[in-house]
């Protein structure tokens, strides 16, 4: 059915592909409904399991956006619900954060500036997506505070991004970029 828009002010299929192509792996792979299938609305765990066997998949730069997106809702889920006892939640998120996230952040850590597009892309992302689990409607407060956290992480990030690469040739890591 022809469109009643001038042709001038619809985005053509080629500049639609390249806009694609242009984005961060991070936001290119969280638009595949797939990496996020069955996770989302669940309990924040689901992403650290999702984020692992992508990583065991050689799929890395996926698996580090559904860590960070499973690391903020975690963060928000535990601030939202603080009577939560320490023993469970709380204890499983840090061990998930270390397993899982130890070799993760090896890799991402790797790379900062993919790693500041892709704390980016997360945060844009659940911004666009709010986490079902933890409702920022309902936690205001809880979503604030860890989303403002983690923007002071990225920054921080960028602003030691030399003394890390330096540390991580210190410990014998690369660094691709």
């Amino acid at each position: 059915m022809p469109s009643n828009n001038p042709p001038s002010s619809q985005p053509t299929r080629r500049l639609l592909i390249a806009m694609f192509a242009m984005l961060p792996v991070g936001i290119a792979s969280a638009q595949d409904a797939s990496i996020l299938r069955g996770v989302e609305g669940d309990h924040p765990a689901g992403y650290y399991r999702r984020a692992a066997d992508l990583f065991g998949a050689g799929k890395r730069d996926e698996a580090v956006f559904v860590f960070y997106l499973g690391q903020l809702r975690y963060r928000t889920h535990l601030a939202a619900r603080p009577e939560l006892p320490r023993d469970r939640d709380a204890a499983a998120f840090a061990s998930l954060s270390e397993v899982v996230g130890r070799p993760i952040n090896e890799y991402a850590f790797g790379d900062l500036p993919a790693l500041d597009r892709t704390l980016k892309a997360v945060m844009a992302y659940d911004a666009a997506h709010p986490d079902a689990f933890t409702p920022p409607e309902r936690y205001p407060q809880a979503t604030r505070s860890i989303r403002t956290g983690m923007e002071a992480y990225r920054q921080k990030l960028l602003a030691d991004a030399d003394q890390i690469r330096a540390a991580r040739l210190r410990n014998g890591l690369t660094n691709r970029h």
